[in-house]
């Protein structure tokens, strides 16, 4: 299987945005979890984690995103970071045929520019890294 990313849908509520994408990963959700939820698993497509309290209320802080609270918190299944200044990360996995997983991403922020075009080479770069596999 190969993975691929969806059209994503961007909404805008008064000063609030949320972007969601549908990213299909070659991998199923036990071997993709690692890279949405530990600190070297995210350093490899998307930012270091500095601080990374894998549980409901645990710490978190994404270097050069900021730091908050984990707010969700489903092993293998959903990691949810709310960082300070209205940004929450979703990430959450289900599975997808036999050998793949759909992951449900979802991104809310305030102001700034449209993220979309760079969360889409993020995660083409983790499809790149669960490609190339252990």
């Amino acid at each position: 299987m190969t993975g691929s990313i969806e059209q994503g849908i961007s909404q805008t509520h008064g000063d609030t945005h949320i972007l969601h994408l549908l990213v299909r990963l070659p991998r199923p959700m036990e071997t993709a979890w690692p890279s949405l939820a530990t600190p070297d698993g995210l350093a490899a497509w998307f930012t270091p984690a500095d601080v990374l309290e894998p549980h409901l209320g645990g710490a978190v802080t994404l270097r050069d995103v900021g730091e908050g609270r984990i707010t969700a918190w489903d092993v293998e299944r959903v990691a949810e970071y709310t960082l300070k200044g209205g940004v929450r990360i979703r990430f959450h996995l289900e599975r997808d045929g036999d050998e793949g997983s759909a992951l449900r991403f979802t991104h809310e922020f305030r102001g700034g520019e449209e993220p979309e075009p760079h969360w889409r080479a993020r995660f083409q770069r983790l499809i790149d890294v669960l490609e190339a596999g252990p």
